[in-house]
């Protein structure tokens, strides 16, 4: 599965909580977080997906064991373990839209949690255990149904993101939703809606979509950049085509509450939540009885942060009647962060940084060993210096003539030139410092393989 989680500002500082990438054991992450950052003191960086940064509250304590009977009137009840179970009135109402689509029991084993961000005085929100859980058992089981599937995946994200921007575009405007793409049997969808992050909001900003022109150029990527533009012309060709031209057929078509319409930075962000948040499950054919893979929108597993080190295991089918799952790995404590690894353990940061908004900063069993440099930077520095098959990953290998230039982008500055900066005043806008973490953790990464 990818998934993105809730973004969290990349612009708060340099670690990585992360989103989800390609195929459910048979499901893979597409998006894809980790909440655990080690430089959480000398940057400001937009974090990604399912997690919302807020400021730490204090709460009561209270022996959690299931998201019933929570009655107080606070907002956030403590587990022991100092995770902040997230009720807010918005949090319910997706608790009720779980309960109600054949996911009730979930509600006895997980629920959404507010971490605390070591270094900083933000919670970053994700999935937590409410109870122990074996090794082997299911920590998540989402009915098929309840998910929304956005047929075969494709190289192209903005086909899904229109059939997702109409949807909710329905529901922003209070009509009833019809979804083109799937037969919705979900009941109060808009309740699932509601916790996405929304637009505009500092989840998405930390992707290299929203980027201006001096932030691609400071990531000193060419890549990188290219690919970035070439996506947005995606988005505008897709909009001009589509959604403009249905827009004007309809008046109910694409309409954004009582704003006017869907917009061309509507559907971007839209393509963001696809590209971010969506995970690839296998599906049989109907007609000729073939696997491929589906991109599945899919409410509460696609709330899991990232670790690139997590053990659980993402299993099911795209298929009526069918379960998705997140099992257990290894023995689950209450309390504990319920993470997944998004891009299958091969993406590296130049994925992470376009496609879910974050920088990851290390696994968990990284920052336990304190390594230097994190594998994330490793991978895509392997790639620029071709280093064996461990180079690939869902880019393929690099021509020539792209690790040349990739290689040379990055000669412009030194490290040191660009940690001073980095520390300076000089820059302040959280794209812009995103970029320079960004090639600072590549530059150590070349550093380190070819010393």
């Amino acid at each position: 599965m990818e998934r993105s989680r809730s973004l969290v500002p990349l612009a708060i500082l340099l670690g990585a909580i992360a989103m989800m990438s390609d195929a459910f054991a048979p499901l893979a992450n597409t998006h894809h977080v980790n909440l655990h950052q080690k430089d959480a003191s000398h940057i400001k960086v937009h974090m990604a997906k399912s997690k919302s940064a807020t400021k730490r509250k204090n709460s009561s304590q209270s022996n959690v064991s299931s998201l019933k009977g929570f009655g107080a009137p606070s907002s956030a009840a403590t587990a022991s373990s100092g995770v902040s179970i997230d009720r807010s009135k918005s949090a319910l109402a997706f608790y009720d839209y779980i309960a109600a689509n054949g996911g009730e029991s979930n509600l006895k084993r997980v629920g959404l949690g507010e971490f605390p961000l070591p270094g900083t005085d933000l919670n970053i929100r994700g999935v937590v255990a409410l109870q122990d859980i074996r090794k082997g058992d299911p920590i998540i089981e989402i009915p098929y149904e309840m998910a929304l599937d956005f047929g075969r995946q494709s190289v192209d994200p903005t086909l899904p993101a229109t059939s997702f921007l109409q949807m909710y575009c329905q529901w922003k405007s209070g009509q009833d939703i019809k979804a083109g793409v799937a037969t919705l049997r979900s009941q109060y969808i808009g309740d699932y809606f509601a916790m996405l992050p929304a637009y505009q909001s500092v989840d998405c900003l930390g992707s290299t979509d929203f980027f201006s022109d001096e932030a691609l150029e400071m990531l000193q990527s060419p890549l990188v950049k290219e690919e970035t533009l070439l996506r947005r012309d995606l988005v505008k060709a897709r909009y001009e085509r589509d959604i403009e031209t249905m827009a004007a057929m309809s008046s109910n078509l694409y309409r954004w509450g009582e704003d006017g319409f869907a917009t061309f930075s509507h559907l971007q962000w839209a393509t963001w939540l696809i590209t971010s948040r969506v995970l690839t499950v296998q599906a049989r054919e109907s007609d000729t009885g073939a696997t491929v893979p589906h991109r599945l929108f899919i409410p509460l597993i696609d709330m899991c942060n990232h670790d690139r080190d997590s053990p659980h295991i993402l299993s099911g089918r795209a298929e009526p009647g069918g379960m998705l799952k997140v099992m257990a790995g290894k023995d689950v404590q209450s309390g504990d962060a319920i993470d997944i690894s998004y891009g299958g353990g091969v993406e590296g940061n130049d994925r992470f940084i376009q496609d879910y908004g974050f920088l990851d900063s290390g696994g968990s069993k990284e920052r336990a060993g304190g390594t230097a440099v994190a594998e994330a930077y490793r991978l895509v520095a392997k790639k620029l210096l071709d280093l064996g098959k461990k180079t690939i990953n869902s880019m393929g290998r690099l021509s020539i003539e792209d690790q040349k230039r990739s290689l040379e982008a990055l000669k412009a500055t030194t490290i040191s030139e660009d940690e001073a900066l980095l520390a300076s005043d000089k820059v302040i806008k959280c794209d812009e410092r995103a970029a320079l973490v960004y090639r600072i953790g590549i530059k150590k990464a070349i550093q380190e393989l070819t010393d």
